[in-house]
């Protein structure tokens, strides 16, 4: 920045600065202002004026403030200020240099108060005074909205990378997730749960005969099934390639049994293409169901769904497998 003039030579009047509108002792206060620096920043460049704290007054031009990285929220948000708007003032307040990336829009003109001064002049000035909450009290409200919308769009971003993508069922990481939780809640309370591993039989063959676009299309297909047999509290999750997964809160296994071969049937008549012309237009599935036992965590509540959906696929698919009871 260059040095140009001070504010009491470059003809700017106190009325201008937003600051100090309405006070009643305008003269003196325009007084102590008049030493006071007036310097100049071209274009795109930022605002430098050593590591003190001051506080700065636009009188010609603009300056973009970005969000300031020591928040962690800097997110490209860029805020503009105009002819008698000021910046610094947090800085001024905190006594802490203002380190937010402040640069000029255009060939800007700025007035340059010192930290000193403004206090003293908070201190004679109840019109300053008043000012200076009300803007800090607008820019309280204006980063508590910018927050709300960032834990909003923050939330919605989370619970997009909880879907997969094709077929919208819950994925693998929702899975690692919640059900740690789920177990612990059942142990906790007593209740049961009941998962249902599910594969769909001889997928790679379907791909090679019909082509992955196909392929996909079956796999949304299982999941629609899915999807329209379970009840509110019950969830799907594609757990990776053709594997499924449901997960069924306070459920018993009789229930579960009944509930996969409800499942099984339904992927039977699932039908993945229109034209019945073209053959194996069905798809099937083998289904292993398992329930939570007492003191079994989640990792071996999969694999003893996992073992049953073996079994069932020795079995020669196309079928529901239970898990095996302890002796």
């Amino acid at each position: 920045m260059k040095h140009i003039s001070t504010f009491g030579a470059s003809g700017h009047q106190l009325s201008e600065l937003q600051l100090f509108r309405g006070s009643d002792d305008a003269p003196a206060i325009a007084g102590r202002l008049a030493g006071c620096a007036v310097m100049r920043v071209e274009t795109g460049q930022p605002v430098a004026h050593g590591r003190q704290a001051r506080l700065y007054i636009v009188l010609r031009g603009a300056l973009a403030v970005a969000a300031d990285t020591r928040t962690g929220m800097a997110d490209g948000t860029i805020s503009k200020v105009l002819p008698g708007e000021s910046v610094g003032e947090q800085s001024v307040l905190d006594e802490e240099a203002n380190l937010a990336s402040i640069t000029a829009l255009e060939q800007s003109d700025l007035l340059v108060i010192e930290a000193d001064l403004v206090w003293q002049l908070i201190d004679e000035s109840n019109a300053l005074a008043r000012n200076l909450l009300r803007l800090l009290s607008f820019r309280i409200r204006a980063a508590n909205a910018q927050l709300r919308r960032r834990q909003k769009l923050g939330e919605f971003y989370r619970q997009l990378s909880m879907i997969d993508g094709l077929t919208g069922l819950y994925n693998r990481a929702w899975l690692n997730d919640v059900l740690p939780t789920m177990v612990a809640t059942a142990h906790g309370a007593g209740t049961p749960l009941a998962l249902i591993m599910i594969d769909l039989d001889h997928f790679k063959k379907f791909n090679d005969s019909h082509g992955h676009l196909a392929g996909d299309q079956a796999l949304r297909t299982a999941a629609q099934v899915l999807s329209g047999a379970l009840r509110p509290t019950d969830c799907a999750v594609r757990y990776g390639g053709e594997e499924m997964m449901v997960l069924l809160p306070d459920t018993s296994d009789k229930v579960a049994a009944a509930v996969a071969e409800r499942l099984c049937e339904r992927m039977r008549q699932a039908v993945v293409f229109g034209d019945m012309r073209l053959p194996l237009p069905h798809i099937t599935a083998s289904l292993g169901v398992a329930s939570l036992q007492p003191q079994q965590d989640e990792h071996a509540l999969i694999a003893a769904a996992d073992a049953a959906l073996y079994r069932a696929k020795e079995a020669g698919r196309n079928r529901v497998a239970l898990q095996e009871q302890p002796a």
